[in-house]
């Protein structure tokens, strides 16, 4: 809707005839809120006669002939009476293009609110994923008075509508439309015609004309309004009075067969467009909740994934520590092994030892007794070879045989106690033992209040030098209330 049109006109042509090229071209069946509207050679904005053929009017003489279609008669509340979403279209970026160039005077916290419902129309609901920091950086949302009187950078005006858009997540974008003609038609400016005009004393006044009827300001100020019944104007656009008067009778008679079929499509268009959002919605549900059921398995199975490793991991140093416990019991099996082997070695050692020595004393007492035998022979023997040569040999040869005797003897005594000496001597057993080692294996009240809540806030970054007079009547509007 918000594009220009080409058309070719005749001579001939009237006013009327383009309309209805136009309306047609876009689809439009509402068209008794709508003019035709163009620069006059004075430099005046003029709504074209339909009656009259275009080239006969003041027109101002550009080729191509630029012409606005524009809304000419507001209506009283535009949820009633607007129905078609082609005629809520045009209303919205027409009001919304007044209030960015401050021809309709809208207060700060009212135009942020604004704001966020015309982000809502144009991006629909808020996604933290896509809608990163500054993407409202190129977008025009606020009246440029608004960002000069208040000290905030783009980045904090964004946050405020942010705010507000994150609030309206599941509004269809028809509806967002809607919402922001219903807060902008309680603006005191809304859909009010101004024309210059003068009273009998030759004062200059606004003849303010809107859906409610006429009304007439000072000079210096569209808001504040006063009645004056005595007045003289050629500026007057008495065709547009008579327009509104009769938008105005018409609203209180009974709907006709067209607006009564218009209401019965609409309705009809606005059901089939919510089951299609229900049904998108809920496709999107499952679609969301098969995403989660899908994360979640891919999550669990991740889980499953990585418990497997450590128990892989924990099963591997459990084997690593069986094998390393194995070859250890392995290792000390070996040792006691060698260890047994070298105790029955040492074991069977001893026992040799022990019969050796058991030997040895056995034959060195067989050898004593043999020696002592063979001394009390000898001994015998020489008693009585004693007393033979005692007789035989008298004298010197006693003294021999004395000497001979006593040779025999000692030779007798050594070999006794070397023999003795073989017995006793040491290291000859050693009794030797085995050691043996063992080892063991971790919704309305609350726009209010937040409307409230924004007009607090932004007070206290307002340039109180920086304000318009109509911010000033405006805040005495307000306190003066209704």
């Amino acid at each position: 809707m918000d594009a220009e049109l080409e058309f070719a006109i005749l001579p001939s042509t009237t006013g009327k005839q383009l309309f209805d090229q136009i309306v047609k071209t876009i689809g439009l069946r509402e068209t008794w809120f709508f003019g035709l509207q163009y620069m006059d050679s004075k430099g005046f904005s003029t709504w074209l006669k339909l009656n009259k053929r275009v080239t006969a009017q003041d027109v101002k003489r550009d080729n191509p002939l630029l012409i606005k279609f524009r809304a000419k008669f507001y209506p009283e509340d535009v949820a009633e009476e607007l129905i078609q979403e082609t005629t809520q279209r045009l209303f919205f970026l027409q009001v919304k293009e007044s209030i960015l160039n401050d021809d309709i005077y809208c207060p700060p916290e009212t135009a942020v609110l604004l704001a966020s419902y015309a982000v809502q129309v144009k991006h629909g609901d808020y996604r933290k994923d896509y809608h990163v920091p500054g993407y409202l950086t190129r977008e025009k949302l606020l009246p440029q008075r608004v960002l000069e009187q208040h000290k905030l950078n783009k980045n904090q005006w964004e946050e405020r509508i942010q705010v507000w858009h994150q609030e309206h997540k599941g509004m269809l974008r028809e509806d967002a439309m809607v919402e922001y003609l219903k807060i902008a038609q309680d603006l005191e400016m809304y859909g009010v015609n101004y024309f210059n005009i003068k009273n009998k004393k030759g004062s200059e006044l606004w003849l303010g004309v809107d859906a409610l009827g006429l009304n007439i300001y000072d000079k210096k100020d569209k808001t504040l309004f006063f009645m004056c019944l005595a007045f003289a104007s050629t500026n007057v656009s008495w065709p547009c009075v008579w327009g509104i008067t009769d938008l105005y009778m018409r609203r209180r008679k009974p709907d006709t067969i067209e607006v009564q079929q218009m209401k019965a499509q609409a309705r009809e268009e606005k059901n089939k467009r919510q089951k299609e959002r229900a049904l998108l919605e809920s496709e999107k549900k499952k679609r969301e909740n098969a995403e989660k059921e899908t994360e979640k398995i891919a999550r669990e199975t991740m889980e499953l994934m990585e418990r497997l490793r450590q128990i892989e991991e924990q099963t591997k140093r459990a084997q690593d520590e069986l094998e390393e416990q194995t070859r250890r019991a392995l290792g000390l099996e070996k040792e006691r092994k060698i260890a047994q082997e070298e105790a029955e070695r040492l074991d069977k050692d001893r026992r040799a030892a022990v019969e050796a020595k058991a030997a040895l004393l056995h034959q060195s007492e067989t050898q004593i007794k043999n020696q002592e035998s063979l001394a009390m022979i000898v001994e015998a023997d020489l008693e009585r070879t004693k007393a033979e040569l005692k007789t035989k040999l008298m004298g010197v040869h006693i003294q021999d045989s004395v000497n001979s005797h006593m040779h025999e003897h000692d030779e007798t005594d050594e070999s006794s106690a070397e023999a003795s000496a073989e017995l006793t001597s040491p290291g000859m057993v050693r009794d030797r033992s085995e050691e043996e080692r063992v080892t063991e294996a971790q919704k309305n009240q609350r726009l209010q209040r937040n409307l409230k809540f924004l007009s607090t806030e932004l007070a206290g970054a307002v340039d109180e030098s920086k304000k318009t007079p109509n911010d000033l009547i405006h805040a005495e509007n307000v306190r003066a209330g209704p």
